[in-house]
């Protein structure tokens, strides 16, 4: 009885964070869900996923910038105020430049078109960036979907665990009470295999056993909650699960070669190192184009009008207040600096460096994540055949113990231990069942299998 009671307060830790207080499942009216039904709602609600589709729509945002900066430019710019009159020429005029005197007004516009012709990279390669930065965090979005799959199925199972446990103690008391009755008769008869100890033994036996059906009934709370909050539903709202039963799958496991390199080819952390890996090289390439010019084709169109000022029709002379003019030019921007563009390029060098340290310790370490739960997926279905034969033949130790007892010939201490084996070997293999299953949605994550392409 000591491993049932290791198992379900185990359980009832770990699914202690992710619930409030545990409060009575309504057994009516309750939603009934598969586990790919609470895989779906556990996907379509959670918010992580919501958080991954807000970055792609940022990414997304980033590339059509960079798309933009290949395209015209306008920056206008509107002026209106005071100004001196100016009447008659460029050769005679009677008014002052500063003469406050005579006052009129002037509006003015100004626009420049800047069309980039040529920039050594710096738009192509931002765009590249941003195109292979969209692919990261869809990466990364497929990666936490994975996560929400992984979690639903851990409650999903540890309900199903929780109520097997909850049938183990169910079926142990019974036995007791059986025992005791028996144990009474026997004791009033005067027999001497039974003893006032033993009915004290007894009765102690079956207030630990209520203890631990407590715990059953406080861990399959907390997991039905656990799971009703990973699904999206409200908190009062009752739901159940549609599996009856923890059954062994019947599911052969391939081969461990298999799995790695189905988790070279799905598993999104590759995916995101090597468009990561593009993104950032694309980044170092836009860095060092700063060293180089941008070529340019600039038009400007300028107009002002002041009605008590003269308009000058000399090409040498212009009036900032009353003309009209435009042009076209090619142009050259070129930005000088003194170690800036520099340190900027080995900024994104070391960020590429970096990823490069991030690849090789995913190589190193995610097919042993995959090799770890393939070895526990194996030694789980090892586990079931053993703990199966265990419990079997505990449970023919309990009925000759309990037939020896029954007639008057076998000492309460052999029912005891009986009892304590049967439970310990049929609690062992729920918990081998739970293994598997977990074991197996443990593997399905480390190959980057998609939640139920299956």
């Amino acid at each position: 009885m000591r491993t049932l009671h290791t198992i379900a307060l185990a359980w009832c830790l770990a699914a202690l964070p992710l619930s409030a207080a545990p409060a009575a499942e309504p057994a009516t009216s309750a939603k009934v869900l598969t586990l790919d039904e609470c895989i779906r709602g556990a996907i379509a609600t959670a918010p992580e996923l919501g958080e991954s589709q807000a970055d792609i729509e940022l990414a997304l945002s980033r590339l059509e910038e960079a798309k933009g900066y290949r395209f015209p430019q306008i920056e206008m710019q509107g002026l209106f105020g005071p100004v001196p009159e100016a009447r008659g020429d460029q050769v005679y005029s009677p008014d002052e430049v500063n003469d406050t005197d005579s006052l009129t007004w002037f509006a003015r516009a100004d626009a420049t078109l800047v069309q980039p012709l040529y920039t050594f990279g710096k738009i192509s390669e931002s765009m590249k960036a941003a195109t292979h930065g969209i692919e990261v965090d869809r990466a990364k979005k497929d990666q936490r979907r994975n996560e929400v799959a992984l979690q639903t199925k851990e409650y999903y199972y540890g309900v199903l665990l929780a109520r097997e446990m909850r049938e183990v103690v169910l079926e142990v008391r019974e036995n007791l009470d059986k025992a005791r009755k028996k144990a009474q008769e026997l004791l009033e008869k005067s027999s001497p295999n039974v003893e006032e100890l033993d009915i004290y033994k007894l009765d102690a036996f079956n207030g630990e056993v209520g203890k631990y059906l407590a715990e059953a009934d406080k861990g399959e709370t907390l997991a039905l909650s656990a799971l009703r909050t990973r699904v999206g539903l409200p908190p009062e709202a009752p739901v159940d699960v549609a599996t009856e039963r923890l059954v062994p799958d019947e599911e052969t496991v391939a081969d461990l070669a298999v799995y790695m390199d189905e988790a070279r080819a799905k598993r999104p952390e590759f995916k995101q190192l090597k468009e990561g890996l593009k993104a950032r090289e694309a980044l170092v390439e836009a860095a060092k184009a700063a060293y180089y010019p941008d070529i340019f084709l600039a038009g400007l169109l300028s107009g002002a009008y002041s009605p008590e000022r003269s308009r000058i029709d000399n090409p040498f002379i212009t009036d900032e207040f009353n003309h009209f003019w435009s042009g076209i030019a090619l142009g050259v921007k070129w930005k000088l600096d003194f170690g800036i563009t520099g340190s900027k390029v080995a900024g994104e060098r070391a960020q590429y460096n970096r990823l490069l340290s991030t690849r090789v310790y995913a190589e190193n370490n995610i097919p042993l994540q995959v090799k770890k739960a393939w070895l526990e997926l194996k030694e789980s279905e090892k586990s079931i055949d053993a703990t199966r034969d265990a419990y079997s033949n505990a449970k023919k130790w309990i009925v000759s113990a309990m037939a020896n007892f029954d007639f008057g010939v076998g000492p309460a201490k052999e029912l005891f231990d009986g009892l304590q084996n049967y439970a310990r070997m049929r609690a062992g293999y729920f918990q081998s069942i739970y293994n598997q299953k977990m074991s197996r949605a443990n593997l399905d994550y480390a190959v980057g299998a998609m939640p139920l392409e299956k």
